[in-house]
């Protein structure tokens, strides 16, 4: 008998673990469900949700290839060794399989747990599956990790052009097993308060992921380089939480992208270019959390960011987390957060830059309030693009580039339009007035807006004296 071990890896298609245990024999799925270790890890209650509903699609499908899925329950990681090889024992299985995750604590627990099967003389594999290229094998000339994306990327295209990742075997409908499934918890207590909007916006399973790729490549990537940066337009792939919980895998989507384009990954649309970048970003981040553990245990990249004089300023913070800052672009896109679980990428780098920058609050307190709310949370992208924007991080802007949320919202929202979805406090102002309602005593009474929490300018001086007292 052999054992998938199913994490961030929710799909029966193209997935490397799946397909290499049931080649070697019958085989059965397990999940773990570790609630206070996902509470340890600030994942959002939509992100839960989100795997169960993903779960009961995955153990469909697994019914109809004969492979029954177990559920198993632990507090934290520290228990799920013996949970696996319990499970193990009761089934006289051979091998476990899975696929490898990334980040400190995941690490730690798939040690102990290889460490745990060894003991009882169980089989182990780990296998590359949520990347397109194992970290360790994208590397310096001095073999070191990156800290550049331009340069990982250039690496990777090289890499790419000589041989495309496969996909995995398909599994095949096995004989019956006479092992009965467990049901899909409805819920994880500690992590209710999910909305039906939120699970509307994401429905779940692998045909909804391919449907939402296969529209994304025929319909927008082309104009991907123009519309990306637009919220109000439907312009992204809206596939990052699909990505995050595996329903997807990173190999569907280049290949999708790449059939696109004749197969180009520098040349011909410029859309798919800038797609596979995308891809390759996330990439980058995850081997960034191998290669430099500290940003896993909520440390800067850059050590010596960590003597900014943050401020404590808890009023500023609850503000900007419920859409009260008095700047029409930041609390839309924080409404949206609240709302739909998930939030613009443009508005993402804007709302941790006006956080960081002209609130000076650290950036780790804006990284867990994002993990705490979005669906597609993810240590890697979303610790990657907090540093980003603090410039505390790996390839960070430079210190003295501070995004104006003003401005910003003038570029990429110049009507207004998602601005007045999110706010409909704001739905009589002129497309002018709307990106910084004027103090005016008639047009406050009239919408009830928010004064501005900090001025621009200041904030931003201030901002840039903290950086230029730091050394290094």
């Amino acid at each position: 008998m052999q054992l998938i071990w199913l994490r961030s890896d929710l799909r029966v298609d193209d997935n490397t673990a799946l397909a290499a245990a049931c080649q070697r024999g019958p085989t059965i799925a397990l999940w773990v469900a570790s609630p206070g270790q996902w509470q340890a890890h600030d994942d959002a209650p939509c992100k839960v949700d989100f795997w169960l509903r993903n779960l009961r699609a995955l153990q469909a499908a697994l019914q109809a290839l004969n492979i029954p899925l177990l559920v198993r329950h632990t507090d934290t990681w520290a228990q799920v060794p013996q949970t696996v090889v319990d499970v193990c024992r009761e089934h006289q299985v051979e091998a476990v399989h899975w696929n490898d995750e990334y980040g400190v604590n995941e690490t730690l627990r798939d040690q102990a747990t290889a460490a745990q099967l060894d003991a009882c003389g169980i089989g182990h594999h780990g296998y590359l599956d949520q990347l397109l290229f194992k970290p360790g094998s994208i590397l310096t000339r001095t073999g070191q990790y990156f800290q550049v994306f331009g340069q990982f990327k250039r690496v990777c295209l090289e890499h790419l052009h000589r041989s495309l990742p496969a996909y995995a075997h398909s599994p095949q409908r096995q004989a019956p097993l006479a092992i009965a499934s467990n049901p899909i918890p409805d819920h994880i207590e500690g992590f209710e308060g999910t909305t039906e909007a939120q699970r509307e916006h994401w429905p779940a399973g692998e045909q909804e992921a391919q449907r939402r790729l296969a529209q994304f490549v025929d319909q927008r990537i082309e104009d991907y380089v123009q519309q990306r940066d637009l919220p109000a337009t439907a312009g992204t792939s809206e596939l990052s939480a699909y990505l995050a919980a595996g329903v997807i895998s990173p190999r569907q989507c280049l290949h999708a992208a790449l059939a696109s384009n004749r197969g180009e990954f520098d040349s011909g649309n410029a859309g798919v270019q800038t797609w596979v970048s995308e891809l390759l970003w996330r990439e980058f981040y995850k081997h960034i959390l191998v290669g430099y553990p500290q940003v896993s245990r909520h440390r800067a990249f850059r050590e010596h960011t960590e003597a900014l004089p943050w401020r404590n300023a808890p009023d500023d913070l609850q503000a900007w987390k419920e859409g009260r800052t008095g700047f029409p672009l930041i609390d839309a896109a924080m409404r949206q957060l609240l709302h739909t679980g998930w939030m613009h990428n443009r508005l993402r780098m804007i709302v941790a830059m006006f956080l960081s920058k002209n609130l000076l609050i650290d950036w780790r307190e804006g990284e867990r309030h994002f993990m705490r709310h979005l669906i597609d949370g993810d240590l890697a992208a979303n610790n990657g693009g907090w540093q980003w924007s603090a410039s505390t991080g790996t390839d960070s802007v430079p210190y003295f580039r501070i995004f104006n949320p003003v401005t910003q919202s003038q570029r990429f929202d110049p009507k207004g339009t998602f601005i007045r979805h999110w706010l409909p406090e704001l739905q009589g102002l002129s497309d002018k007035i709307i990106h910084l309602p004027v103090k005016s005593a008639d047009l406050f009474a009239t919408t009830r807006y928010l004064s501005p929490i900090v001025d621009l300018d200041s904030s931003r001086q201030r901002a840039l004296q903290a950086f230029k007292g730091l050394s290094g």
